[in-house]
Formats: structure tokens, sequence, C-alpha cells
């Protein structure tokens, strides 16, 4: 029997439906599943298949490690790490199925990740069965359909140890710096339990990007500028043009140049201007380009790559995480499209492009062998997918693919030039002209902006002018694809773990809101670092040891060599925390002090704060005028409270979320008695009913 071991079950059940020459049985020990099927290759041999859940071993520290306060935080740099099952009943059942296989074949996903769970996987399988050694198999496919999985099942290659020892130092690293950053962190300021700060190798430095435009924000001094525009009608429509000189930054030079230009009925056309300009399709979806995409849709990075991952295991879409930007030779674009005339609002532009004798995919500037760029592989029936949100991301996934095989659109622009007694302006218009690829590519297309026709020598009618005293504006906060972006440019995690990254700052209570905001105490802890141990909060550490991770999957370091440098690192970043331990620890509890302002009472205007009572130990909100005002208000006692900046808009408390570990957050005003409540209560009640 051969025994195939996937990722998920998901994948196990996709792909013994696609290899069986007959019917599929179901089975399953210890309540997991197992499909059994014969095969339908040369051999019709039988097959099991049977998917994992992910890492089935849990990398941690011995027993002796545990507690906190009794081992000194810098003792786990050294430490030996064991690795423990974290899926009992996935190990025993793997290893049953293991003792009577004559061939084991990993089909786990094709990455680092996946390399470590299929090296995992078939050590479990050998203790089971060392007979089995000889025997093992790797199948590399790119996405769940019949054509890629039995191309791979025909064309089986060996596990890459190279690949999957980069991955165990990506764990090693990871757990030893996150362990004894964490713990320190946390003892110095006396944050255990729930409230523990954490501390990260790659987290730190990216929140550290985030705190640090926040300082320029913050940093930033407005000035006051004066724009002055035209409201002007013609024979051929009505318009607004704004002065040449765009900002006047001194008053009195605005306010002459207003009176010149009110003084006059009509004006002139002294000059006309008309430019097009090709605009290039886009290059190929890569794992960072459609995570950037799918949060402009309004998807948070996490979101967006979860379902990514749905649509690719559902035989929708192919491998998500990638760094390519190149469709390879193989992959044939005519048979994709012949699939998506199935999709009855893509057939009209799939069926175009196939009328083409020739096409021509763009190509984008990284390169790779291990998997494609994102793309269609399948179309969704009505019922195939879980909601909306995964038709949303399956459509922008095949609407970028069409678009990378369309022409180039066009666009027109149009410049007026005006004189308004004796003072320029101008009015400058842009239509698209040819859609090209923006026919069927929506997301990146602007509103046309008509600019009148009007000849040099016309006159205008002057309507109204008027000036605007506006104030220049500190540089915006990151979105979330703009994060990710920064992060691929730093060397900080990877396109398999920049969205969790992220996620874990807002689940630990260091940033909120999107765009990204860091808190007080995710500030706090970034002014600690820099001041006291600046290696940490630094990419160029973060970005060194990707690097060397890199070489152990190209067989240039060892695991061996890369561990030990990362942890001569953090030693020396140990030595300055622990020479600064009482001034760090001032630094990041005064940041928690302030984030337990939650904002202003809404009866004095004073601020709402946690307080926690001697008395029943019970925390709740209370105004920081006591006992002049007496405002109060309960509030959840397990989760961490965290201030999100903003009012409800129907009871105007501040409102909070909640965090509570393993769970999702969710967000609440403070009035217990507030309307949006009494409709939440409502509708989970409606449910109930339903159900």
């Amino acid at each position: 029997m051969k025994l195939i071991v996937t990722e998920k079950d998901t994948a196990a059940k996709k792909i013994a439906s696609i290899l069986a020459s007959g019917k599929v049985k179901k089975d399953s020990y210890y309540r997991i599943p197992i499909y059994t099927f014969t095969n339908g290759f040369d051999d019709g041999g039988e097959c099991a298949c049977i998917g994992l859940k992910g890492h089935i071993l849990k990398l941690e520290y011995p027993e002796e490690y545990a507690d906190w306060r009794a081992v000194e935080p810098r003792d786990r740099i050294d430490a030996e790490l064991i690795k423990a099952p974290s899926a009992k009943s996935v190990v025993r059942a793997l290893k049953k199925m293991a003792a009577q296989a004559d061939q084991l074949i990993i089909a786990t996903d094709f990455d680092r990740e996946g390399e470590l769970i299929g090296l995992e996987a078939m050590e479990l399988a050998l203790d089971a069965n060392p007979a089995l050694a000889d025997t093992v198999r790797r199948a590399r496919y790119s996405a769940l359909t019949a054509e890629e999985v039995k191309r791979a099942f025909n064309d089986l290659t060996d596990l890459s140890r190279p690949l999957a020892q980069a991955g165990e130092a990506r764990q090693d690293i990871d757990l030893i710096w996150g362990a004894t950053l964490t713990r320190f962190m946390s003892l110095a300021t006396s944050r255990l339990g729930n409230q523990f700060l954490s501390v990260g190798r790659v987290q730190s430095p990216t929140l550290a990007l985030i705190v640090e435009r926040e300082m320029e924000r913050r940093a930033f001094k407005p000035e006051p500028y004066w724009q002055i525009f035209a409201d002007l009608d013609s024979p051929a429509g009505g318009f607004s043009a704004r002065h040449k000189r765009e900002r006047f930054t001194d008053e009195a030079e605005a306010d002459a140049a207003l009176a010149r230009a009110r003084a006059v009925k009509t004006g002139n056309v002294t000059g006309t201007k008309s430019t097009r300009r090709k605009i290039r399709p886009p290059a190929p979806f890569n794992t960072t380009a459609y995570t950037k995409a799918a949060t402009a849709l309004g998807f948070s990075a996490a979101r967006a790559v979860r379902i990514a991952e749905d649509l690719y295991l559902g035989g929708f879409i192919s491998y998500p995480r990638t760094d390519n930007t190149v469709y390879p030779p193989s992959l044939d674009l005519r048979e994709i499209l012949g699939g998506l005339k199935q999709s009855r609002e893509l057939a009209p532009a799939a069926e175009a492009l196939l009328a083409r004798e020739e096409l021509k995919p763009t190509r984008g500037k990284k390169q790779t062998t291990d998997h494609p760029p994102i793309h269609p592989v399948g179309v969704p029936a009505p019922g195939d997918l879980k909601d909306d949100a995964h038709w949303k991301i399956w459509l922008l996934v095949a609407r970028r693919f069409l678009a990378t095989l369309g022409d180039a659109a066009v666009s027109e622009s149009n410049r007026l030039e005006l004189d308004l007694g004796g003072e320029p302006f101008v009015v400058s218009g842009t239509r698209l002209v040819e859609e090209g690829w923006l026919a069927w590519y929506p997301y990146s297309r602007g509103r046309d902006d008509e600019v009148p026709r009007l000849d040099e020598g016309e006159q205008v009618q002057v309507i109204e002018v008027r000036r605007e005293e506006k104030e220049t504006q500190p540089p915006g906060r990151y979105g979330q694809g703009r994060l990710i972006e920064l992060m691929e440019e730093h060397g900080l995690g990877t396109k398999a773990t920049r969205h969790s990254i992220i996620q874990n700052l807002y689940d630990r209570g260091y940033i909120r809101n999107n765009p990204v905001e860091p808190t007080e105490t995710g500030i706090a802890m970034i002014r600690a670092l820099n001041d006291y141990a600046s290696l940490i909060a630094k990419p160029e550490m973060t970005a060194e040891l990707e690097q060397d991770m890199s070489a152990i999957a190209d067989g240039e370091m060892t695991r061996a060599q890369v561990v030990t440098r990362s942890r001569e690192l953090l030693h020396e970043a140990y030595s300055s925390l622990e020479r600064n331990k009482e001034k760090l620890a001032d630094v990041i509890v005064k940041g928690i002090q302030n984030d337990k302002l939650l904002g202003e009472c809404p009866k004095c205007g004073r601020q709402l704060r946690v307080i926690r009572s001697k008395k029943t130990r019970k925390r709740f909100v209370g105004c920081e005028g006591y006992p002049e005002c007496s405002t109060t208000y309960p509030l959840p006692q397990r989760g961490n409270i965290m201030p999100m900046g903003k009012s409800c808009p129907q009871c105007e408390t501040p409102m909070v979320k909640v965090i509570v570990p393993r769970k999702r957050p969710w967000k609440l005003c403070l009035d217990p008695d507030c309307p949006s409540k009494q409709e939440y209560n409502n509708k989970k009640a409606a449910r109930r009913k339903v159900s």
C-alpha cells in the first residue's frame, strides 16, 4: 500500500479523488480521516491518503524551563530544544498507517514550512516502519487540479532536506528569541499571565517601522497655506480652475492675487495642451502584490491570506505563497482562459483573448522556479464557495490574470491655461480613451475628469473666485498592504509569515486600526528597545538571519551554523537589556499606563481610565475627575482592553477592543445600555432561534 501524506485533510480528500480509478472509501483512525482507493497509475496499487493538521510536532523547551520566575531568561538562549507531538491523534493515525505501508509519498505544500512538515511526517512514519526508508518520495504541485496533481505523482522527486532545515532553523531562532525576550520584558515590567509583553525577532522591527512613522507624524508641525480657485463658465460647459501658484505661503500675497482675479468678469484661454500615455498592464500576482490588492478592497492581510488558502485547497487558484511574477513557459495560458469561459462574468474577456494568435503576458521583476504566480485554476459554481468574500477574492485573482494578458490602456490628459486679471490659472483633466486591460481589471481604474474643449484665445465667464485656507499634512500612516511591502523591502519575515506577524501585533495590543496606528504601549516598547537594545528593533539583524536561512535552503550553510550565529546576536542584545533593566521597564510601564486612558468622559470631558477595585480586584472604567465626576462603566473581566481612539456614534462613549488569547477580538462601547448592544443581542437571539 502507498501511504500519501498531505498537509491538511482538505488536500488529502482532493488528491484522493483525483488519483482514484474508482470510488474513494473514507475511514478514520483516532477520528482522523483516511481516504483509501485504487490508484489510476500503471501499477493499479492500493493507496491511503491522510491529511495532517499542519505541524504535528511542536518545538519547545524541556519541562524544567516552564516556570517563568524560576529560570533566568538568559538561560533559554543556549538551552537544548525538543520536539513533542502537538496533535497526538494525528501522530497515532500516521504511525498506524505507516506500519501497514510499503511506500511513503510526501505531498505537503512545496515551501520551507511544507518541506519541514513533510520531513517531520517522514521521521514519524519511519519510526513506525523503518523499512519505508528506501521508498520515500516527494510530490510537488502548485495547484490542486487534476492535471497538476497527476503530473506531480507521475514525476515524483526527493524530499529536500536543506529546504526543510531552513524551515527548522526559523523555528529554532524564532522560539529562542521570542521566549527569551518575551520573558525578560514581562518579568522586568511585572506583566505575567495573559498580560505578558510579546517581543519577537521579526515582530519588533516591524513594530519599529510603524512607530517611526508615528513619530514623524507627531513631530510634524503644520504650516498654513492658501489656495485660490475660480468657478468659470464657457460655451463648452462650466468648470473650476486653480491658481497656477498652487500654494501661497503668504496670506497678503494670496489676498492680492484674489483681488486681481475678482476684479474681472471674463478671462482668456492662454494655452492648451493635450498628451496621451500608455498604461501598461500589471505584473502577475505574487503573494505581496496579491495581499496589497486584497487589502485595498477592505480585507485585512491575515484574512486575505486565509481566503486565498481556502481557494487553493478548493482547487480554484494556484498556490498562494510565491515570490514569482513571471509565468513559466509550462503554464498553459489558453487552457486557463478556456476554463474562465465557464464564468458568465469573465467569458467575454476570455473569448477575446483566445481569439488572438499570440498571448503576450506581462513579466514582473521577480522570477523563481518553485511556484508560478497566483492565477485561477478553476471556476467556482454556485454554492462552491463559503461566502461572498471568497467570491470577491477569486474574482480579483481571475481578473488579474486576464489583465496580465491584456493590451495597454491609453489615457488622455488635457490642460488649459487661463488669465484672470493678470493672474495665471490652470485646469487639468484625464480621461480613458482606450480601456485595454482596465476593462477587465476595474480595481485600478480611476474616475474620468473631463476638461472643456476650448481653443487658445477663447474667453470664459468668471462666476466666482474664492480663497481656501489649508494646512500642510503629516505623512500618512501605513495601510496593511503597504506595511507588507515595507517588510519585504527590509527583509522582515517571509511571504508565508508577514500577514501573521501583523495580526500578532494587533492581538498583543501594540497596534490598532487600519491604516495602522501604534498604541502607547507599542511606542514605549520601541522607544525602550531603541534606547537600550537597538539591535532588536532594527531590521538589519533580522534581514541578515533571513539571508542565512536562504543559504541553508541553497546548501551553502548548515542549520547549526545559523542557529549558533543567532544565539550570539541574542546574547549581545540581552546583555544590553540586562544592564538597563530598570530604565527600560520604567519607559514601558509609562506606555502601558497611558493606554489605560480610554478617551474623554462624555459628562465632564476629562479622561476615562481602567481602574481595578482594591476590595474585589474587579476592573471597571472610571473618570479621572472623581469625586467631582462619578461616571463609571463596567468592563469584561478577561482579556486586554485596548482603546480604539474613537467614540460610539450612538452613545458617544469611547470604543474599546477586548483581546482574549486564542479568541477573536471583539469591539464594544462602554455604555451597557447603548442601542447598538441591544441590536447585537437581538440579532444573536434571532440566530439562535433559527439554528
